[in-house]
């Protein structure tokens, strides 16, 4: 299963999704990242042994990797494991590095789909000429995620509009999309109003909850959990989420609309 996560502008959040989706996912995953304009995980984190990350070992190694043909036997030489377990593809140090990929991102995404784990991939902010494109099309599910706002909601909108014909959104074999809202632990309507608002629009996306804007908790992701953290809401409305992405990536029917 391999679920790509996006923003429609800004910076709402996907990384922190990611990454706490994979502390809590009940299956064996890998948090891969494909953000064009970098990637945050190897400054975030340090392997189990408090080292730094190794900076290019990851998405440029492995592209350069895919283009000499290695087979996907080989992508755990490209993979590291950041403090408390979580297994990491990271991404590009500088957005430069993007352009020497190119023709790979198929390739890419067909090695993770075929890892035997779980993979979800933060693609960043997508906008027409995204290079990550190969990667949206090929992914069980695309998820984007967002803030309430009045703003927010308009360019999360707008830029469904642009994928509804690569991604046949609504159409019988489409690629199923799905949205989460990082929002205040109190605030309840966010994604009720949010999917009222992607109805009136006519696009049949499903609206898969709310995770707990809770900056405290951020700090503490480590790639496993802990019992501080355990009780964080952060980690708890993450689990609810988690089980609703899965649901949606597998095509086990429609996830129920707003209201969680």
């Amino acid at each position: 299963m391999l679920v790509a996560f996006a923003s429609a502008k800004g910076s709402p959040g996907v990384t922190t999704t990611v990454n706490v989706l994979g502390d809590v996912w009940p299956t064996d995953v890998l948090a891969a990242e494909f953000d064009p304009a970098g990637g945050d995980l190897a400054l975030r984190h340090r392997d189990p042994y408090g080292h730094p990350l190794e900076p290019e070992r990851g998405l440029v190694s492995l592209a350069a990797a895919s283009r000499r043909g290695i087979g996907v036997h080989e992508l755990e030489q490209h993979v590291q494991t950041i403090d408390g377990g979580l297994p990491v593809l990271t991404g590009v140090t500088r957005p430069e590095q993007i352009t020497g990929i190119g023709a790979v991102w198929p390739t890419l995404t067909r090695s993770l789909r075929e890892t035997g784990m779980d993979a979800l991939v933060d693609c960043g902010r997508v906008a027409p000429g995204t290079p990550v494109m190969p990667v949206l099309t090929g992914a069980d599910a695309v998820v984007f995620v967002t803030r309430p706002s009045v703003e927010s909601y308009a360019h999360l909108r707008e830029r469904l509009r642009w994928l509804a014909e690569p991604l046949r959104i609504g159409e019988l074999g489409s690629t199923p999309v799905g949205v989460i809202v990082i929002t205040e632990p109190t605030d309840s309507a966010a994604a009720r109003d949010l999917d009222r608002l992607l109805q009136y629009a006519g696009l049949q996306v499903s609206v898969l909850g709310r995770i707990a804007d809770d900056p405290k908790a951020v700090p503490a992701l480590t790639g496993a959990s802990n019992r501080k953290l355990e009780r964080s809401l952060l980690v708890r409305s993450a689990r609810e989420v988690a089980s609703a992405v899965r649901s949606l990536a597998s095509g086990a029917g429609s996830v129920s609309r707003a209201g969680r």
